[in-house]
């Protein structure tokens, strides 16, 4: 299964089918069939990210009712994320003024002729008058099947490239567990070593103690005396427990990227646990080495955090 950014933008467009009209002149027996221009609707689809998924829409006003509709497609889709969905019809050039049928300008004539017959005084039809009458007997083009349809659209391809940028920050994480990983295995040796440099260190000082104060304590009372600080401090100052748990949570990352589906929220709170023990080892760190590594993971664990938010 994939990984899906949260980041995202789609487009689509789809046109309302065309619509087809039967007119019967009474003087003529045959139904004459004529299509009228059909529209087209535009849909947009932005996407950032988003602890939670936070919908907006901006619909022209004859698309206010199908907001429901939209409503259920986008949250069928997607989990997480602030998306917003814009939505305008798209009609063509030429949609604002019909195209007369001459089934249409004989009925016309037609009517024209008996109204003058009765009233001789009756000014003739102009141009403008015969081309409203057209256009108000034109069967109006229904928009609703065509915004879903091009919301639909909109929404495969935003998905589509969601996945496509969730492939390239899986390629930026997996770069930073590696890179989270070697220092680990630097850090791994460094821990003994720290604690015997931290031993000696305490027995030179007790000898040094010893000397100065006389010969009231024995060499041997002196040198248990330093292991024992020695070894507390050891306790103190071990952070194998921390590097055990670091690389535990980074090989559930791993796990969690080559699964794949909604992990966002829960590579966000192991980015939280690295933290965590990023820092711990730095607290305790008894040499320079591990001071540096403990700063160089934290580097790389911050830069996790950034990608990991947009990971739906």
């Amino acid at each position: 299964m994939s990984v899906y950014s949260m980041t995202g933008f789609a487009s689509a467009v789809a046109s309302a089918p065309d619509h087809v009209s039967e007119n019967t002149d009474e003087g003529d027996a045959s139904t004459a069939s004529r299509k009228q221009a059909s529209g087209a609707v535009s849909a947009e689809l932005r996407s950032v990210n988003s602890r939670f998924l936070d919908l907006s829409f901006k619909l022209a006003d004859e698309f206010r009712a199908l907001e429901p509709a939209l409503r259920d497609l986008l949250t069928a889709t997607f989990k997480r994320g602030k998306i917003e969905l814009r939505m305008q019809p798209q009609r063509a050039a030429d949609a604002g003024w019909p195209q007369p049928q001459p089934e249409q300008l004989h009925t016309l004539a037609r009517l024209e002729g008996t109204v003058q017959n009765w009233l001789p005084k009756a000014p003739p039809l102009t141009v403008n008058e015969v081309l409203n009458w057209c256009r108000a007997a034109a069967p109006s083009v229904r928009l609703e099947d065509a915004a879903l349809e091009a919301t639909r659209q909109a929404i495969a391809a935003l998905v589509d490239a969601r996945e496509r940028e969730g492939a390239r920050l899986v390629g930026v994480l997996k770069d930073k567990l590696a890179g989270l990983k070697a220092l680990a295995e630097q850090a791994q040796p460094l821990v003994p070593q720290a604690v015997q440099r931290q031993q000696e260190r305490f027995v030179q000082k007790y000898q040094e103690a010893l000397q100065s104060v006389g010969g009231s304590v024995t060499p041997e009372a002196a040198q248990e005396r330093a292991l024992q600080e020695a070894a507390a401090y050891a306790l103190r100052i071990d952070v194998d427990e921390e590097l055990q748990r670091l690389k535990a949570h980074l090989d559930e990352i791993g796990r969690l990227l080559k699964k794949g589906g909604e992990v966002g929220k829960r590579l966000d709170f192991l980015i939280q646990e690295l933290h965590r023990e990023a820092n711990t080892l730095g607290s305790k760190a008894a040499a320079l080495e591990l001071t540096q590594i403990s700063v160089d993971m934290k580097v790389l664990i911050e830069q996790m955090r950034e990608q990991v938010q947009n990971i739906e």
